[in-house]
């Protein structure tokens, strides 16, 4: 997919970035770091040193960006960088609202779920994120188990032993690829444990595909690998999930536990750069296409199909 800020604008996207983090403090050196990532990956300009820009007022900043398509990424990369902020506080969240209203773009999940959480708690945001991801259900999973399996707990034997099923297959193929990736993380077969919906197929083949595994930061870098491959509203809100579980850390429900700052573990930030990039050298999106109709074919065909890059970087 092409980048989605044309090229004479990632100088000032940058700006404007830098500016959203400074609340009087310059922002954190986990917001510098994030933002670095964001310039080299998302931006492409590897070229361009986040300590040497001077930020971009909220005022100059809907001057400067006039079209929507650049100013709603640039209301998605803000809401990453203050969930980047612990803890994130009132200032960081009214200041984003303030850049956010200049560019006009006021409306939007990111926004809602960073006001809920400081000013009414993690329980009220994970409320309304929950609200959001039942709208995108569809968009994100398997076609061919919409029909039978669309309810987030679903108990189904079938299903599991189909899945199980492709340990028959040969190594080097997408399915068993698959059931690999699930033996060798301890995940549960979706079917087995209403807990984990057939929603799930659709992600962890997407995981398999572009060779993530489901740690905290192989999480995030596969939410930034794809908005960069189709910066669509079902992506972002995914995206969102994987923030909230493991950046922000008021994800709590189902066994997952939230946890704050994976993107300072060693080497996290480095493979959010890579992710952007990688996202945007594909050629289309596979994250909802019929994987399980294609579970006999070569992972390293269908990975050349939509043009998915070996992983460099992987923590």
């Amino acid at each position: 997919m092409p980048r989605t800020v044309p090229e004479d604008l990632t100088e000032s996207v940058a700006r404007i970035l830098k500016g959203a983090i400074d609340i009087g403090d310059g922002g954190t050196d986990e917001q510098h770091s994030v933002l670095q990532a964001i310039v080299v990956g998302f931006l492409g300009r590897p070229d361009l040193d986040v300590e040497a820009l001077d930020p971009i007022t909220p005022l100059v900043a809907g001057e400067v960006v006039t079209d929507h398509v650049t100013r709603r990424r640039l209301r998605e990369m803000m809401v990453l960088l203050e969930s980047c902020r612990h803890p994130l506080t009132e200032d960081q969240v009214s200041l984003v609202e303030d850049y956010a209203f200049h560019l006009h773009v006021s409306e939007g999940p990111g926004l809602t779920l960073a006001r809920d959480l400081v000013s009414e708690g993690a329980e009220r945001a994970l409320a309304d994120y929950m609200r959001f991801s039942d709208d995108i259900m569809a968009d994100i999973a398997e076609p061919s188990l919409i029909p039978d399996h669309m309810g987030k707990e679903d108990h189904s034997p079938e299903l599991a032993g189909r899945l199980r099923s492709f340990h028959d297959l040969p190594e080097g193929t997408l399915g068993r690829a698959y059931v690999d990736f699930c033996d060798r993380n301890n995940l549960t077969y979706p079917g087995d444990n209403p807990l984990q919906p057939a929603v799930f197929v659709a992600h962890d083949m997407t995981h398999v595909i572009t060779g993530y595994e489901p740690t905290g930061p192989g999480e995030l870098a596969l939410g930034a690998f794809q908005i960069s491959m189709n910066d669509s509203d079902a992506h972002w809100i995914a995206f969102l999930g994987s923030i909230a579980i493991h950046e922000a850390g008021y994800f709590n429900q189902n066994g997952f536990v939230g946890k704050e700052s994976t993107l300072m573990r060693p080497g996290a930030v480095d493979t959010l750069a890579e992710a952007f990039t990688r996202g945007q050298q594909c050629t289309g999106d596979f994250t909802a296409i019929d994987h399980l109709a294609m579970a006999d074919r070569p992972l390293a065909e269908i990975r050349a199909e939509y043009n998915v890059v070996p992983v460099v970087r992987d923590r």
